[in-house]
């Protein structure tokens, strides 16, 4: 599917199909759609009668095939994680090998089993004498094994294959797998037209939800619908404390909720106090805590915040394995307590 601020983006797709590159990077930011844009790509690549401005028409075989996930000559490969999110019978045409043991948590990394399936895959020749596509998302959940052993396949690419990698991360690909791919930038929606499709998905406080996301409004609309968004509320209220936040109560009250999800709060949160303490004036995540912010920033100072603002950067390379969730967020809650003393 497309959003409706997705119509430049895919007019810009649209003019590659001409010269099609064997292997085409979507990034940019969190929560804009690329996924989906990518999908909707490829589906377009394989339909057997686009429309003129190149979407698929939804309506011949391979449409109906890629609708219900089984097209021979589509490949999705993806986290068993985000399978598992994404729920079964989702429409993608999951073609991956390698199902999630139920023995285990689903993988939250492309598992090296899965690269090797999809080689042996587009080893052999398509099943419909045209275009095989692969999408690969998130591209940065490749560990360095497997981001090695896909660069080869990219240097020395399949007959009328193309990959769709998508992430949100490109500082985390390895530049010699960037080397091998045409990027493609995908944009943000302006606000304006966020707000609208927003409301349109009946969210209450839209501007509020959208600041919080940072301007994605697929962000916002999953953390409206979230389950844990009145926890995540209430930390941002803890927070707004500064001294006196009660770092150990916080971290009994929150250890139902998954460490990336406090650490990107903090992080949002920290972003709005550097904002102030620096001068710039500018709220970007939380308007309505304006006060708090002021009061939380004239309590500390820049040198300090960006101390923090780094080590946060840190607890989020390994947000996904913590050894003790509890034990992260009470360190974390101590660390930001210290910041106004």
């Amino acid at each position: 599917m497309l959003y409706p601020w997705q119509r430049e983006d895919w007019q810009r797709l649209a003019a590659l199909r001409d010269r099609l590159p064997h292997a085409l990077l979507l990034h940019g930011q969190q929560g804009i759609g690329k996924r989906d844009l990518a999908l909707h790509f490829a589906q377009g690549l394989l339909c057997e009668t686009p429309l003129p401005d190149g979407q698929p028409c939804n309506h011949c075989g391979a449409c109906h095939w890629f609708g219900q996930g089984n097209h021979p000559d589509f490949t999705v490969v993806r986290p068993e994680a985000v399978a598992a999110q994404e729920g079964a019978g989702d429409g993608e045409g999951d073609g991956e090998s390698g199902g999630s043991s139920k023995k285990k948590a689903p993988s939250k990394i492309i598992r090296m089993e899965q690269v090797r399936a999809l080689i042996e895959a587009v080893g052999v020749g398509t099943h419909r004498a045209g275009l095989r596509v692969v999408v690969v998302y998130p591209l940065d959940a490749l560990q360095t094994e497997g981001a090695n052993a896909l660069l080869k396949t990219l240097e020395e690419p399949p007959p009328s294959t193309v990959f769709l990698l998508v992430t949100d991360r490109i500082d985390r690909v390895l530049p010699t797998i960037l080397s091998r791919c045409r990027q493609f930038s995908v944009e943000r929606p302006t606000t304006a037209a966020a707000l609208d499709w927003l409301r349109g998905q009946g969210v209450a406080d839209v501007e509020a939800q959208l600041a919080l996301a940072g301007g994605s409004p697929l962000t916002a609309l999953h953390a409206a619908e979230a389950e844990e968004q009145p926890l995540q509320r209430w930390l941002v209220g803890q927070l707004g404390a500064g001294q006196a936040f009660d770092a150990l109560a916080a971290a009994e009250q929150l250890q139902k909720l998954p460490v990336p999800a406090v650490l990107g709060v903090l992080q949002r949160w920290t972003f709005d106090l550097l904002a102030l303490r620096l001068g710039t004036g500018v709220v970007r995540y939380f308007p309505k805590e304006q006060a708090a912010l002021q009061r939380c920033a004239g309590a500390t100072d820049a040198h300090r915040l960006q101390g923090f603002a780094a080590r946060l950067v840190n607890h989020r390379r390994s947000e996904n394995h913590p050894l003790a969730a509890r034990l992260v967020m009470e360190s974390v809650f101590l660390d930001y307590r210290q910041l106004f003393r």
